[in-house]
């Protein structure tokens, strides 16, 4: 791992058990996030994206979930190997992550101050009104009006873009150098989201602090990110930088989901939405070869028979289809 990758995950592999078998629900994911860069994890629900975040944090549940294999390289460390106390170290001070819904990730009993405020106490030798204070300088950061009211203000008596900013206050308040972003602006209205992904890329700037973003909207891809890794069915299809994959997306996945996206220009108005046919797998019985063939447009025999491999057809760009296994 180079000076400037602050984290390296390489061929990781997180499985549950269940009665009826078990899940490979990140099988074999491999990327990198440079110092102060934004890298996407792109897919539909339940393709692995979260649980790749939260097996980083070693926050699977266990059991019935298990990290199986692979490395998390962290600042030279390989969090795999951890222990939990090690780990509670390094969570909220040096990795945060901002979970997908503020409303059942805050605790409703607790004022959403006491809560910002709670890594400090764990993480730093503060007293009680310094970081009541830091508290405030960071509500005011992530541009949360009237600081002292809503530091006594219970999370039921914020509004949705509210308990977001809080979830942003809580995960930076130490500064630290991953962030982990699931799902950021799910469930927020447009003119919200652009503030919360403005207001992310100014702290980066500001703080440095690399960032997971995590998503299944490609506009917001397109918006924030520097790479960009498309999930499916636990594999990772493409990864490539931002510019690369939606100029010359290679994967007929990341096409078609390229293709979904409603058009704005004059000559797309009045046109049929184009869709993937067919559905996810149910990752309990995958399909032989290929994860997506069952729903590819150019399926072949060897699709369906063998796996293909992460193919390079370019600088920093990689797809995993047999149509690019002789890259030109």
């Amino acid at each position: 791992m180079d000076q400037e990758t602050i984290l390296h995950v390489n061929n990781l592999e997180t499985q549950f058990s269940t009665r009826k078998g078990t899940v490979r629900a990140v099988d074999g994911v491999s990327f990198a996030v440079g110092k102060g860069k934004v890298v996407g994890l792109v897919g539909e629900s339940g393709c692995g994206k979260s649980v790749s975040a939260l097996s980083i944090l070693k926050l699977i549940p266990s059991p019935p979930g298990k990290i199986v294999s692979g490395e998390i390289l962290f600042d030279q460390r390989n969090l795999a190997e951890l222990s939990y106390d090690a780990m509670c170290t390094i969570r909220g001070k040096d990795i945060s992550m901002i979970f997908q819904e503020p409303m059942t990730s805050l605790n409703p009993v607790y004022t959403v101050g006491h809560q910002v405020g709670e890594a400090l106490r764990i993480h730093q030798d503060l007293t009680s009104s310094e970081i009541q204070r830091r508290v405030l300088e960071m509500f005011d950061l992530v541009g949360i009006p009237e600081t002292e009211s809503r530091f006594r203000a219970y999370p039921h008596q914020l509004s949705g873009g509210l308990r977001q900013r809080v979830m942003i206050a809580m995960a930076l308040i130490c500064e630290p150098k991953l962030l982990i972003a699931d799902e950021p602006t799910t469930a927020l209205d447009v003119t919200i989201q652009a503030q919360i992904l403005n207001l992310m890329l100014g702290l980066r700037d500001r703080l440095h602090t690399a960032i997971i973003m995590i998503t299944h909207d490609l506009g917001v891809i397109a918006e924030v990110c520097d790479d960009v890794n498309v999930m499916y069915a636990g594999k990772i299809l493409e990864k490539s930088d931002v510019f690369e994959l939606f100029d010359r997306p290679a994967h007929p996945y990341t096409q078609g989901l390229l293709r979904s996206i409603p058009g704005v220009a004059p000559e797309g108005q009045g046109k049929r939405l184009q869709s993937i046919e067919g559905m996810v797998p149910n990752l309990l019985y995958l399909p032989q070869g290929c994860r997506f063939h069952p729903r590819c447009e150019h399926v072949t025999d060897l699709c369906r028979r063998k796996e293909p491999d992460l193919f390079e057809i370019g600088s920093d760009h990689a797809v995993r289809c047999w149509l690019y296994r002789h890259p030109q």
